[in-house]
């Protein structure tokens, strides 16, 4: 099986712990991933002013060089990019002026019309491989562990794009066909704050407060999500609100494609755990997962 892959920046560096562990995890599945060639960056939001095309350019452009790839999807992992990359696809397909606008512009480049299907992993993973199958190829299934899934704005919102309504189960269920239980709490679609961390970092470090808490209170041993802006906001708001006494106890926080690769027996040079927090690495040495011996991310 052949997919065409769309990686975003922070994958390559910030976030390689998404990357490698959703890389290593899907070879393991026997998923032929193909990056795409000479990608770009998403943009990073989905621009809303009307006549603001020219932000659009940048995500059609990469779903042209899928379209000319022969591909008829294209996988991300990243929410923020699954979501411009998904919104762009619908302005091409349904704005006619503004797809000749753009496709006028794009004077290198082949026709646009919405050829291709954006798609997060969690969706190809439910929709293409099968919960069973992924069952199946478990080798070390996280029997045990209690997981909230942390949604966020991107995967949810708006609907037109959603990778399911926003009281879905969709991450809950792949939760559970790695293993463990699913956590339902009540900021699972939460704004983190995005990058408002830069205006305002004090109302971002409020808002995590109740995204961890919440958690907590659930139940909660660990968050799973798949934003790098999340997951920044979530892990380094929580030493403050410890010492503020905001939260109860830190939260390890994980990309989802971690506990796949974890679930998949595959090594920690795979799910890179020298990425995550020390909150997170010793609650993987309290399950019996190994860490490797490198540095450990403060």
């Amino acid at each position: 099986m052949k997919v065409s892959y769309y990686p975003g920046c922070t994958l390559k560096t910030k976030a390689k712990h998404l990357e490698d562990s959703a890389l290593a995890s899907l070879a393991a599945l026997g998923v032929d991933v193909r990056e795409l060639p000479r990608w770009n960056c998403c943009g990073a939001v989905h621009s809303l002013a009307d006549d603001d095309l020219i932000h659009h350019v940048a995500p059609v452009r990469d779903l042209v060089r899928a379209m000319d790839e022969g591909s008829d999807r294209l996988v991300t992992l990243c929410s923020m990019c699954y979501n411009s990359l998904a919104r762009a696809n619908l302005l091409m397909r349904n704005d006619e002026v503004k797809r000749k606008t753009i496709n006028d512009f794009m004077t290198e480049e082949n026709d646009y019309h919405g050829e291709v299907e954006v798609e997060h992993l969690i969706t190809f993973l439910r929709d293409t491989l099968g919960w069973d199958n992924l069952r199946a190829k478990l080798k070390a299934p996280l029997t045990g562990m209690k997981i909230a899934s942390y949604y966020g704005c991107t995967l949810v919102r708006p609907k037109d794009v959603a990778i399911e309504p926003a009281s879905g189960r969709v991450i809950n269920e792949f939760v559970e066909a790695l293993g463990a239980r699913a956590v339902d709490f009540g900021a699972s679609t939460v704004c983190c704050g995005s990058y408002q961390v830069l205006a305002h970092p004090d109302s971002v470090t409020e808002v995590v407060g109740r995204i961890i808490q919440s958690a907590t209170d659930a139940g909660a041993d660990a968050l799973i999500l798949s934003c790098p802006l999340c997951e920044y906001n979530l892990v380094k708001n929580q030493e403050e609100l410890l010492q503020k006494q905001k939260i109860a106890r830190r939260l390890p926080v994980f990309y989802f494609s971690q506990l796949l690769a974890m679930a998949l027996g595959l090594g920690p040079e795979s799910y890179r755990p020298d990425m995550n927090d020390a909150a997170s690495v010793e609650f993987l040495k309290s399950k019996n997962f190994p860490v490797g011996s490198t540095a450990i991310r403060p």
